[in-house]
């Protein structure tokens, strides 16, 4: 249900603690005592695990408090903030720390009020935003004087409140979208800056009608004045939920809409999709292109509402002209339903899990059985034929601090001649992705040039990072060297 990619490239996995047992056991002595649990007070499994990518195994991890339908946020120092969920979870704070020996830690009424269904956002100070979650307004942590409260955001009670589409505008403001009107919210006078125009076909895209979204990539970092574009596909239509509680199951949206939300008077341009889809998950690659995967053709979200998984990803790629953006990839053969997810790998493959869509786990007797499995889907640009033109990096080293503003050589290698016009420097914050929606998720391409040949396929080229933590909080970043719009493994910087 929940997954987080931590600069140690382990990926912390979650669901909920109020399922019953799971099928990976905790270790002997942590069992979990909870007498507000509604299937299981003594129970010794876990619901929560941290998957190492390197040797492919699993550590079970003990969450004490339920999760279920919650949010998060990394903080600058690679800490995984968890917040809210249900019942006796709904306003505990989680920690996580990446470490090989680490576990949660839970910080009780560490929220104000009960966050079900929220959206996290970081922030350029370094603080975690937390927006909704059926509440018609916001709170901060960590907490300080001026911030010990709730904020009221009249825009949720108009529109939405359960999972808003929240994206750092590249001017320090917060677009937020729900169903399919948003506005440009600044957070610290608590005040509209703009309303946007509602999506023309005025159809839903957020739960549970879920659609998906994504900041496109940001260019051009040094100018005075930055572009930010919005991207939204799929969704259901509004008689959606209705149908499905009847047994009737609506075909889902089939289109996206993207709008500049830095222009003066933005407008929304809509494409279409070559797949209906409901319940995806939209994830941006190293080389700016953005995967769409998971989901159904029918339904909603929400238990037993959806039908007809598509098996298809579909890449979009946001520099060609409208009409030829979408390429279809090759399929699955697992549904991935509700409760899925998906976030981009160090070495540029996506990692895809999860599917639930009951009320507990239910692995036979029905249409779409509890999938516990983990697969990997590798992008094209990982294929064999493209051996030639991928790069590897060779200084800096993971782990390198860099600091706004700084500019410093980047040195790589490739086996066939390098187009010196065709490289590219991208630098992705990892997400928290739930529900459909990745938050924090944020890819800049850095200004980058003089690419200078050395000896031996070495080359270097001058990169400099941005000079705003509007643009790029502050925190843990992969860093990747594109070329020809083939990436090469990422390194971890972090940002300070």
């Amino acid at each position: 249900m929940h997954m987080q990619l931590l600069y140690n490239d382990r990926v912390i996995i979650f669901d909920r603690t109020d399922f019953g047992r799971s099928n990976l056991s905790l270790p002997a002595g942590k069992c979990r005592n909870d007498t507000n649990d509604y299937v299981l007070q003594h129970d010794c499994t876990a619901h929560s695990a941290e998957y190492d990518v390197s040797n492919n195994s699993i550590r079970a991890l003990t969450i004490l408090t339920d999760t279920w339908c919650s949010s998060g946020a990394v903080t600058p120092n690679g800490t995984l903030i968890q917040t809210g969920g249900f019942n006796d979870g709904d306003r505990v704070v989680r920690t996580f720390q990446p470490c090989s020996t680490c576990d949660w830690q839970e910080i009780t009424n560490g929220l104000i009020q009960r966050r079900w269904y929220a959206t996290n956002q970081i922030l350029p100070d370094g603080r975690v935003i937390v927006i909704g979650g059926q509440e018609n307004n916001y709170e901060f942590y960590p907490k300080s004087t001026s911030t010990d409260t709730v904020f009221n955001l009249t825009f949720l009670e108009q529109s939405s409140n359960l999972y808003p589409f929240v994206h750092l505008n590249v001017d320090g403001n917060l677009f937020i979208l729900g169903y399919n009107v948003a506005i440009l919210f600044n957070y610290t006078s608590n005040t509209v800056v703009k309303t946007f125009p509602a999506i023309p076909d005025y159809q839903s895209r957020t739960y549970p009608f879920t659609g998906s979204s994504v900041l496109l990539p940001l260019r051009n970092l040094q100018q005075s004045s930055v572009e930010a574009e919005v991207l939204i596909c799929g969704g259901a239509p509004w008689e959606s939920a209705s149908q499905a509680a009847s047994g009737n199951f609506t075909d889902a949206l089939n289109t996206c809409a993207r709008i500049r939300i830095t222009d003066p008077n933005p407008t929304w341009t809509m494409e279409t999709m070559p797949l209906a889809r409901v319940m995806g998950d939209m994830t941006l690659l190293p080389n700016g292109q953005v995967l769409i995967i998971n989901g159904a053709a029918r339904g909603l979200a929400g238990w037993e509402y959806g039908r007809d998984p598509v098996f298809y990803p579909v890449l979009y790629q946001p520099d060609n002209q409208n009409g030829s953006r979408f390429q279809v990839l090759n399929p699955t053969t697992i549904p991935r339903m509700y409760h899925s997810t998906a976030i981009l790998l160090c070495d540029g493959r996506v990692l895809v899990g999860g599917s639930n869509p009951h009320q507990y786990y239910n692995f036979t007797g029905v249409l779409y059985p509890t999938e516990l499995s983990l697969e990997a889907f590798s992008p094209a640009y990982l294929g064999s034929e493209f051996l030639g033109l991928r790069p590897t990096i060779i200084t800096p080293l993971s782990y390198t601090r860099v600091t706004y503003g700084q500019q410093f050589l980047l040195q790589f290698s490739v086996t066939n001649q390098v187009n010196e016009s065709m490289i590219e420097v991208t630098m992705v914050a990892p997400s928290f992705t739930t529900h459909s929606f990745s938050m924090s998720q944020r890819l800049l391409v850095l200004d980058s040039n003089n690419v200078i040949a050395l000896r031996n396929l070495l080359y270097t080229v001058a990169v400099t990072i941005p000079n705003s933590n509007f643009l790029a909080p502050s925190g843990y970043y992969l860093l990747f060297l594109v070329h020809q719009d083939i990436p090469s493994e990422g390194i971890w910087i972090q940002l300070q």
